[in-house]
């Protein structure tokens, strides 16, 4: 595995500038100190996401997003750490030399190679289509018939192969590439027995592939020969070490700030209907490019929106061939939405029919969610026959079954006992069985017989009957112990939260904030996990001489540390210009540096101390022993004397 020196990582993030990286895919607004935008994780009207360039981080107070520039390439563009690495390296011109093994070293230069290949691909074809004879007189006009602009043909690197036996091969290999890689990618086929090599992609328009940072990594190519019966319309590149059709969705490159800004993902299946919406203004879209939809690709949306719209043409046959791959999308917990184009159209062909605003208004005329759409359509194939009828139904709670949320297979039962008049109880009882049936699938145990002889729908009311029982029990106590402890946990977190915000300064002479409070609270216990780690970390940092870094903490190996220490230093609200501007002060906690910390050190201690006494109340009904009760009593007074005294200090008044 590939290991960035740590002297490398570091000299990324310290040149890395938040505002830059971070400006590079939100339209950002300067408002204070601080900069604003629309978040470009999930839908919102008002902006709640903002980037502190002083502490090089970014926090979005609707969705909980937060980091420093490293963390917003994982995110936004969906990538592992190294390689979000790699990114900021490339675009601050940082040399990056990486700790490998050979064989790691090897395996890299591989996988390059068939990236560098499959762009000199991309620039060959293309180049073909613009400066061959045969390019301007075939590829082009093809695409032109299609009504594509250039704009579109140049933004989706769009191209021609030349309709010759091994013309790409043989410039290829002339550059020098291996024609081990030439086989690999599926650019050149070999047949070893007859020493002979040639050209996949011959005579076809070419849609190269992109992954989601841009690169090329395989093609989609059709043929403009309609008198070719042996040929299929359309050849894909074979799986390489770089292409996993499973994994990738055609156009996903070009539509994932679209998807974000627009919260919704349109699903096509082919290139042409991706790129007519695109042309179309509508540029949220990608294509399964006439796979069936596969669990990967799925989360590759997922990252980007919750919600799918996918647009279907009115072939009922290729309609039931996609339904299993939506109950898919439902089982990932996305929202499916469908929307059916007339008989005889496609998402392509009924743009280019109607132009760009009919198809918009199309679009949302014709929008259902999909158990509707489903329940509908089966509903029809039935009519008058019990039987299919009883299989349609079934059908539908399957789908229903793999909606997570359970609201929603609520409603979407309900609403599929009106549309086929079946009693919900009935569907209910139809979800219980697969429920059941799935979840002693996922422990392998096959179902076991019973003696009572009871229904499945009576073991089925015991069991939540039981379960309920259970709840109801244990909620009382549960919610007081949850109040409790929400109430410590929120005053250990501001007391970690002024360490790593005022660490440095003073609050006496020599004396600095965070060696006050850790002075402080030497002897008391941290209850709250995250927060007795993070005040160990600080307490070491001390005791080697060094002032608690939030900035050190922000690119701590732990996610939790790093996300909780952001949290802890961003600042959702800020003094507005207008004050100053009327001469009105209005003092920062940084400004309340002595009072603050003491104060917040009193409250946790107060905190501790009612904690305290609650305990050794408990106590106090399983002690049989009188010498161990005194003692008990004793110490409960002397708590209650602590409380108010740190009460007295707070200015609360305790009964």
């Amino acid at each position: 595995m590939a290991l960035i020196k740590k002297e490398v990582v570091d000299q990324i993030i310290q040149q890395a500038d938040i505002v830059e990286v971070v400006g590079d895919f939100v339209d950002l607004k300067k408002k204070g100190q601080n900069m604003w935008a629309c978040c470009p994780f999930h839908h919102e009207k008002s902006p709640s996401f903002s980037v502190a360039p002083k502490k090089g981080i970014y926090k979005c107070f609707g969705c909980g997003k937060a980091g420093n520039s490293v963390q917003f390439i994982m995110d936004v563009e969906g990538t592992s750490y190294v390689e979000a690495l790699r990114y900021l390296a490339k675009k601050y011109s940082i040399d990056i030399e990486e700790d490998q093994s050979p064989a790691a070293v090897q395996a890299q230069n591989e996988r390059d190679s068939l990236y560098i290949l499959s762009d000199f691909a991309k620039k060959y074809f293309v180049n073909a289509l613009h400066k061959n004879d045969e390019g301007q007189s075939i590829g082009m006009p093809y695409f032109k018939q299609r009504g594509l602009s250039a704009a579109t043909i140049q933004k989706f690197e769009l191209g021609y192969s030349l309709d010759s036996w091994d013309d790409f091969t043989k410039a290829a290999l002339e550059k020098g590439y291996q024609l081990k890689y030439l086989e690999e990618t599926g650019l050149t086929i070999v047949k070893q027995e007859e020493s002979k090599q040639y050209d996949r992609f011959r005579g076809r328009v070419m849609f190269p592939i992109h992954n989601v940072s841009g690169r090329t990594i395989g093609f989609g190519a059709r043929t403009l020969k309609s008198n070719d019966k042996k040929s299929p319309k359309y050849v894909n590149s074979p799986e390489s070490r770089i292409y996993h059709k499973s994994d990738v969705l055609y156009g996903m490159f070009q539509a994932k700030q679209a998807i974000r800004q627009e919260d919704e993902c349109f699903l096509v299946e082919g290139y042409l209907d991706v790129l007519s919406l695109h042309q179309g203004g509508i540029e949220n879209v990608v294509a399964s490019s006439g796979t069936s939809l596969t669990e990967n690709q799925i989360k590759l949306i997922g990252r980007y929106t919750k919600n799918i719209t996918v647009l279907y043409d009115g072939d009922p046959a290729g309609i039931k061939a996609s339904l299993r791959g939506i109950d898919l999308i439902l089982e990932g917990g996305l929202n499916v939405n469908v929307v059916l184009f007339p008989d005889g159209d496609d998402p392509d062909s009924y743009i280019r029919k109607v132009g760009d605003t009919a198809f918009r208004e199309y679009l949302k005329a014709h929008s259902q969610d999909f158990i509707s759409f489903k329940s509908e359509l089966f509903a029809k194939e039935a009519k008058d026959n019990p039987v299919k009828k009883a299989e349609a139904i079934r059908e539908m709670v399957v789908s229903i079954a793999k909606i997570p949320d359970a609201i929603k297979r609520s409603v979407f039962l309900k609403q599929c006992s009106i549309q086929f008049g079946i009693d919900e109880q009935v569907l209910i009882s139809e979800y219980n069985k697969i429920h059941l049936s799935e979840q002693k699938a996922s422990r392998n145990q096959p179902p076991q017989p019973t003696s009572y002889g009871s229904s499945f729908d009576e073991m089925a009311a015991e069991a939540e009957a039981a379960a309920a029982a259970e709840a109801a029990m244990y909620e009382e106590e549960d919610q007081q112990e949850a109040d409790q402890t929400s109430v410590l946990k929120l005053r250990e977190r501001e007391v970690i939260r002024w360490v790593l915000n005022y660490a440095d300064k003073e609050v006496d002479e020599g004396l600095t904030a965070s060696q006050f409070i850790l002075s402080e609270l030497e002897d008391i216990e941290f209850r709250t996990p995250i927060y007795k780690r993070l005040f160990e970390m600080c307490k070491l940092k001390l005791e080697q001489g060094f002032v608690p870094s939030a900035s050190e903490f922000m690119q701590h190996e732990d996610k939790e540390i790093r996300h909780e220490v952001i949290d802890l230093v961003s600042e959702k609200y800020e003094i507005s210009d207008g004050w100053a501007t009327h001469e009105i002060f209005v003092p920062h906690e940084s400004d309340l540096i002595v009072y603050g910390t003491e104060r917040e050190v009193l409250r946790l201690k107060w905190r501790n101390v009612q904690l305290m006494i609650k305990n050794h109340m408990n106590e106090l009904p399983n002690i049989h022993n009188d010498q161990e009760l005194d003692k008990c009593l004793r110490t409960i007074k002397t708590l209650k004397e602590l409380e108010k005294q740190i009460a007295d200090m707070l200015g609360i008044v305790v009964s």
